[in-house]
């Protein structure tokens, strides 16, 4: 089984993230993506505009089997 693992923020999802994720796959042609996003905090520490519920499901909604959250001790 291949997994594609990506780390996204999705603040907002904009077409070239749809760009990455599709190229990702081209070229892993995975069985599964996951995707590890960034919660209320993004990765420069400043806080998400979106919900982090709503940019979870536009993941979903693109393909992406499991989103997990990443912790925000990272995030900042």
């Amino acid at each position: 089984m291949k997994i594609l693992g990506i780390v996204v923020e999705y603040n907002p999802f904009h077409n070239g993230h749809l760009y990455h994720l599709e190229e990702a796959r081209k070229m892993v042609k995975p069985d599964v993506t996951v995707a590890v996003m960034s919660g209320n905090f993004v990765q420069r520490g400043e806080p998400a505009i979106i919900n982090k519920y709503a940019r979870c499901e536009v993941a979903i909604d693109q393909g992406v089997d499991l989103v997990i959250e990443l912790p925000t001790i990272f995030s900042i």
